[in-house]
Parts: C-alpha cells; structure tokens; sequence
C-alpha cells in the first residue's frame, strides 16, 4: 500500500512593473525541511484517518507555514498526483493550487522546517531538485499563465 500525502502548492501575485508580463509577477513558496536532506518542497504531509485529501493539504499548510484556509484561495481546476519511492516504499502525493489573498502574508513555520523562500518559476525549479516537482511547478506556471 502507498504512502499518502497531500499537500498544497502556494503562490502569490505581487504588483507588477508596468512593463512586465503578469505571469512574471508570480511567486511560489517553497519550505526547506530541517531533517534528511533539507529539501526544499511545497507544503504536504501524510493524510490521518478521518481524513479526506482535501483536508489534509489544508491542514498541513496551516501546521508547516501557519497559513489558515481563510488565507488562502484554492484554484479550480488543477490537482496533481506524484508518484515517487521513499525508503523503497511507494509514495503518492497530491497537489492542489492555491493564493494567498494577501501577498504580505506572514508564513510561520513549524519545527519540521528550517527555512522559506518566495521564488519566481525559475529559481522555485533551481531549489526543487527533484524532475517531477519542477515538471509540476512548469505545469502549474503553464496553467495560471492560461488563465490570464
């Protein structure tokens, strides 16, 4: 049986120049884990019993980044499985997308993560090393950029 988590891809818009495109405006948070190989990803973490997915990407954001559902807009339409081995176990995790209202937001993490960076799609793919979570950033990158 796979391992289940679900988490949620943040970004915001900050004001952009008057001569920029609005999708370079976009920015996505990415935390660091403070344990293995202090990787950087989007807020996620295991399902509990009880739960549906849905759920669980919010209240994991809520405890890794210390943002409330209320902080956050979900966006219709994305939602994006990954399937990857950990410890020789199968792993599948769930990705939906969503906005801060407020570009300003404070981001409080917890004691699983080390640090935080807001980055545009170039640099969010620098710091996610692994293929499929900067496949997934590109896609979501693509899809905002469509809905423009």
């Amino acid at each position: 049986m796979a391992v289940r988590a679900c988490g949620l891809i943040i970004f915001r818009r900050l004001q952009p120049a008057p001569s920029a495109k609005v999708t370079d405006s976009i920015e996505y948070l990415l935390l660091q884990t403070s344990y293995g190989s202090h990787h950087w990803t989007p807020p996620k973490g295991h399902v509990d019993p009880g739960e549906d997915d849905l759920q669980t990407a919010f209240r994991e954001t809520q405890e890794e980044a210390g943002l409330q559902a209320s902080q956050l807009t979900l966006i219709e339409g994305y939602r994006k499985e990954l399937h990857y081995p950990v410890h020789g176990k199968p792993k599948t995790v769930v990705y939906w997308l969503a906005e801060v209202k407020d570009c300003n937001t404070e981001i409080k993490l917890s004691e699983e993560h080390q640090a935080f960076q807001w980055l545009k799609l170039e640099d969010a793919c620098k710091f996610a090393e692994y293929e499929d979570m900067q496949a997934m950033l590109k896609e979501v990158h693509q899809f905002l950029c469509s809905r423009e």
